[in-house]
């Protein structure tokens, strides 16, 4: 059960690059067809005149180097520490569920309200990891 906990940090890793994939197919193309010289970007604003639904998938791929970064702390203090149960296992897997539907959301219809949810949804969950991780820690004292 303890390695349980892993494997959604896993799934997470695996989400990250498909998003990858699908940054680079989407981004590829639309620097041709904007016929920009990819060896002369120097700077984020430099694609600036690539369209909109290229440039979702690319922040998207960006976000999933950030709020995950706390995710995989939690998940790996979890483990080490052993306050892991099938509760544990559910948040992480609950919190990998969100960030792929935020993905989703983001790289296509990108409905802010929608993806702040989602978000919310995801920090929450993660709220709940590091409560509960807090809890043991105090039981322990």
């Amino acid at each position: 059960m303890r390695a349980g906990i892993l494997t959604p940090v896993l799934a997470l890793v695996v989400w990250s690059f498909v998003m990858w994939g699908w940054l680079y197919a989407t981004r590829l193309p639309a620097l041709r067809r904007a016929r920009i010289d990819p060896r002369r970007i120097k700077r984020k604003s430099d694609i600036d005149a690539l369209p909109t639904s290229v440039q979702q998938v690319a922040d998207n791929y960006n976000h999933l180097h950030e709020q995950p970064t706390v995710f995989y702390a939690l998940a790996f203090y979890s483990y080490l520490v052993g306050v892991v149960d099938p509760l544990a296992v559910g948040l992480a897997w609950a919190y990998v569920g969100l960030r792929v539907l935020h993905s989703l959301v983001q790289a296509t219809v990108n409905f802010v309200p929608l993806r702040f949810l989602v978000f919310a949804l995801s920090t929450f969950v993660l709220m709940a990891i590091a409560a509960r991780n807090l809890l043991a820690l105090a039981g322990q004292q």
